[in-house]
């Protein structure tokens, strides 16, 4: 995974994806860095209707949708949910994808408030949305869309908070590190409890550090069945921490709806 453009493993049947939709991820303007990671631009052409599954990261995202037929800006919290959208005809969409951690000091409170939650970003931020989604839904020049979206952010204002890169760390290491497979792992690194890491990472990411450590592993079970490589499997869940491959294989079921041998073959 790049640290500069996500996690494209996240977005899964890319062979079926892949005619339809047209993914441009942008870096953020440097006064946004700190909090933003990136901005994502999705354009798709679908002559008949595609779904598709994006994996859930531990990372807020707020996205620009229809919302009661009214161009908003919608605050998607953590969600624990598989996330499928169906996109038909031709249309574009833009979002901004917030570090672990950075959405907070634009929030001003717990992220976990909005684990599971799709609200309207004035709902959450206190400012109106409404002719900054309009301006991006107006356009399909990329440029436009994330100008948009950042002169929102800042009309937001973010406070300075210095244990966000703390926690952005953390999760970093979550992310790149397959030894770490307990959270206990991760709070011996903190040097802290691993009670005190669970509300650090309620409050500033959104969701537990169990549940980030064990998404970032299925995700590495996902590139795995990307490569086209041949794979083995059980060897694979004993590297990424699994008891055995059939509990690689539940926790792969459960997030992406298939075994993964099995989705390895279709994708």
């Amino acid at each position: 995974m790049s640290e500069e453009l996500g996690a494209p493993d996240a977005i899964l049947r890319p062979r079926d994806a892949e005619p339809v939709i047209d993914v441009d991820r942008r870096l953020p303007a440097a006064d946004l860095a700190p909090y933003v990671h990136y901005h994502w631009y999705v354009g798709w052409h679908a002559v008949r209707p595609h779904r598709q599954q994006v994996v859930p990261q531990p990372r807020v995202h707020v996205a620009v949708e229809e919302h009661s037929g009214v161009p908003r800006l919608l605050v998607h919290g953590i969600s624990r949910e598989p996330f499928f959208r169906t996109l038909t005809g031709v249309g574009h969409a833009l979002g901004t994808a917030f570090h672990p951690g950075g959405f907070r000091p634009l929030l001003g409170g717990s992220v976990g408030a909005l684990s599971g939650r799709v609200l309207p970003a004035a709902d959450v931020l206190g400012v109106d949305d409404r002719s900054a989604a309009a301006r991006i839904l107006a356009t399909e020049d990329v440029g436009e869309t994330v100008a948009a979206m950042e002169e929102y952010l800042r009309r937001v204002g973010a406070r300075p908070d210095p244990l966000v890169g703390q926690v952005r760390d953390l999760v970093r290491q979550a992310e790149g590190d397959r030894s770490l497979t307990r959270a206990e792992q991760l709070a011996d690194r903190a040097g802290t409890s691993l009670r005190s890491l669970q509300r650090l990472f309620t409050d500033y990411v959104g969701i537990g550090p169990k549940w980030v450590i064990a998404r970032y592993r299925v995700l590495d079970a996902t590139a795995a069945a990307h490569s086209g490589e041949p794979v083995d499997w059980a060897a694979l869940a004993a590297e990424l921490g699994y008891t055995d491959q059939a509990h690689l294989t539940r926790a792969f079921t459960a997030v992406v709806g298939t075994p993964p041998a099995t989705y390895a073959r279709d994708a």
